[in-house]
């Protein structure tokens, strides 16, 4: 049986339920703040952009080029972003397995630590091998 009344439960669902609508609109204003921060970062971008391209001569091929490196270091940022994600899971998959390894036990938990690990290879796997070079 219940050892606690409804009443006894009370401030433990106002604690919840206070922290989790708090939780929630936290992470709406971040979100939020973070969009409107890129929204002005392209905006930014863009018109200097449109001003060096205005200019006569170099100024049009140096934007160009400048769009260019941005491209590349934007490709070259996501691959690595996989790559170590991939590490990552690995490495979680392996620590499952580890700690879940039979110890004379005859259920073979520790087998679900694989689902990590395949993530985990499966992403390395893209990064290196199907991810676009440029």
């Amino acid at each position: 049986m219940n050892q606690f009344t409804g009443n006894e439960m009370f401030p433990i669902y106002m604690f919840l339920s206070v922290g989790a609508i708090a939780l929630f609109s936290f992470i709406a204003v971040a979100v939020w703040s973070d969009a409107r921060r890129k929204e002005r970062e392209a905006y930014y971008r863009s018109e200097t952009l449109k001003k060096i391209a205005e200019a006569q001569g170099v100024g049009a091929s140096s934007a160009l080029d400048f769009l260019r490196e941005e491209k590349k270091n934007a490709v070259q940022r996501r691959r690595e972003g996989i790559k170590l994600g991939g590490l990552i899971t690995v490495a979680a998959g392996i620590g499952i397995m580890a700690y879940g390894a039979p110890q004379g036990h005859r259920d073979p938990d520790y087998l679900i630590g694989l689902v990590p690990l395949f993530v985990g290879v499966s992403l390395l796997a893209y990064a290196y091998l199907f991810a676009p070079k440029e």
